[in-house]
């Protein structure tokens, strides 16, 4: 016995030693067997930026088409497809997924941009469009879940903030307006340097990026008229005082070549295209989408010249886009396929569904219509509101020329039957008015659902009706937000619980701060 415990002793110390020995060894050239030959210690913010608009443009509340089936435009028999038109109980986590995707992907890539061109004087303009572009990010996610980690948001590697404090989403909008207002000041055509063909949206063009800045802030300003009404006078005023976006020349959009990897291909129509369309044949519809009931409706009751653009229906496999057997299906389907579901509306291949489009970020249709608000409360004198609504419907038709390619999409004697058909009724109330001008919005900012919601939520328009299907988890009512991810009451426990103590239940009735009762 003794024998065998010496013989296991020594072993045991020759086997230590030898450990010492190769580790010994192994720390000598660490550094240079454990770094990847082919990755970068240092990004490259022309990379990295570019990176950042993609993802920023494909996370959104239209990639997952949840906001498609809430503003009515889509639905589906079953209750997956059709959460957004439902309101499911079972499916209520779905909307979690923007927070989910946003935070490693655009949010984590802004924030790197900007840690490496802000401190050097010859990128301000970088800097610059960086901060706008994180200002776009951000309010596009605060507005679905409210309050959010933002002042400590992707600190994980930088600062070891691995639970970062939810921000109220009033200190959000101070933020982000103050980082808009501050960046649109700073550009510089005089200073050279930009991102040139990194840049997806602009390609450099800092005079450009002027104008989405205070177009956002035109965006952001109004969103807080419940809130405090004099704040959005001062927001919106001193917006369109610097130059907002007027015309087709300056809109944000983002170009696809639709080929190659899915990053190349336009993000919202890719999503709808997979999800259901790639057949396109009508009936073989992977999650039993189609056009909604109220949506085709409205679009065929004001012979809305867009309803040939949008929408097909298959007839003997083949699409038609004839005006006349456009229908679209009821919302409360309860988990059957409809007998005659090859009959209904889907969207159209050649633009909705069209992966080599451009995604249109903010338009000129959209600053339009906001301004056009803007002059009914008084707030803007140069243009009628008249005027200023009339514009946003031309050019709302006026963009499916951009999305679809060709010229003349739409023929502008319709256009101008249209808009006579359509005109703002001036005599009567700021609220009537305000119903016409978002009713238009409604259908002129398609596929845009996420900014149709956000308006939908703080004006009331339009005055869509609820689903109460059974089993849902509203009460038969349009969801005000978005539910956390299950992860963050595990992981980010304090935060989460305050975030929520602060603005209330993590439900879907949950107002979020500027939408106020």
């Amino acid at each position: 016995m003794k024998q065998t415990i010496t013989k296991y002793k020594y072993t045991g110390l020759l086997s230590l030693a030898l450990c010492t020995t190769l580790l010994q060894s192994c720390d000598k050239d660490f550094e240079e067997i454990n770094t990847n030959p082919n990755a970068v210690s240092v990004p490259t913010p022309q990379y990295l930026f570019s990176k950042a608009l993609y993802d920023g443009a494909a996370y959104s509340g239209n990639t997952g088409k949840l906001l498609f089936g809430a503003m009515q435009y889509t639905t589906s028999y079953n209750d997956v497809e059709g959460f957004g038109s439902k309101y499911v109980a079972s499916q209520v986590n779905r909307t979690s997924e923007f927070f989910t995707l946003a935070y490693p992907a655009q949010i984590n890539e802004i924030g790197e941009v900007i840690k490496a061109v802000k401190d050097d004087p010859t990128k301000i303009n970088m800097y610059a469009v960086a901060r706008i572009w994180k200002a776009y990010c951000f309010s596009r996610l605060t507005d679905l879940y409210g309050d959010i980690p933002y002042s400590q948001a992707a600190q994980g590697y930088n600062l070891s903030l691995f639970q970062p404090k939810y921000d109220p989403q009033s200190a959000i909008y101070a933020d982000m307006l103050k980082e808009l207002e501050e960046a649109a000041a700073a550009l510089s055509p005089a200073n050279a340097t930009t991102f040139g063909v990194a840049d997806l949206i602009y390609q450099g063009n800092t005079a450009q990026w002027k104008k989405l800045a205070y177009s956002l802030m035109l965006r952001l300003g109004m969103r807080l008229t419940k809130v405090d009404a004099a704040a959005a006078q001062s927001w919106v005023t001193k917006a369109i005082a610097g130059g907002v976006i007027k015309e087709h020349a300056d809109i944000a959009k983002v170009s696809y070549v639709g080929s190659g990897q899915e990053i190349n291909r336009n993000p919202v129509a890719w999503q709808l295209l997979k999800d259901n369309y790639l057949r396109a044949d009508g009936n073989n519809n992977t999650e039993g989408g189609k056009y909604q009931k109220a949506f085709i409706d409205s679009l065929k009751i004001n012979n809305d010249p867009r309803l040939s653009v949008l929408a097909v229906v298959y007839v003997g496999g083949a699409a038609n886009s004839t005006e006349a057997i456009q229908k679209g299906m009821a919302s409360n389907i309860n988990g059957t396929k409809p007998a005659d579901f090859v009959t209904y509306s889907e969207p159209k291949q050649t633009t909705v569904l069209k992966i080599d489009a451009p995604l249109l970020l903010f338009t000129a249709a959209e600053s339009n219509f906001l301004l056009a608000e803007a002059a009914l409360r008084n707030w803007y004198s140069a243009e009628t509101a008249t005027a200023l609504y009339e514009k946003g419907i031309r050019l709302s038709m006026q963009q499916w020329d951009l999305i679809s390619g060709t010229t003349g999409t739409i023929d502008a004697g319709r256009i101008n039957s249209y808009v006579a058909a359509h005109a703002l009724r001036t005599s009567a109330s700021q609220a009537v008015q305000l119903e016409q001008i978002y009713n238009q919005f409604w259908v002129g900012i398609f596929p845009d659902a996420q900014e149709v919601y956000n308006n939908y939520r703080r004006t009331g328009y339009p005055a869509l009706v609820p689903n109460n299907y059974p089993g849902n988890a509203t009460g038969g009512r349009i969801f005000r937000r978005c539910l956390y991810p299950v992860l963050e009451q595990t992981l980010n426990r304090a935060s989460y619980n305050e975030a929520i103590g602060r603005q209330g239940a993590d439900d879907l009735m949950t107002r979020v701060w500027w939408d106020k009762q």
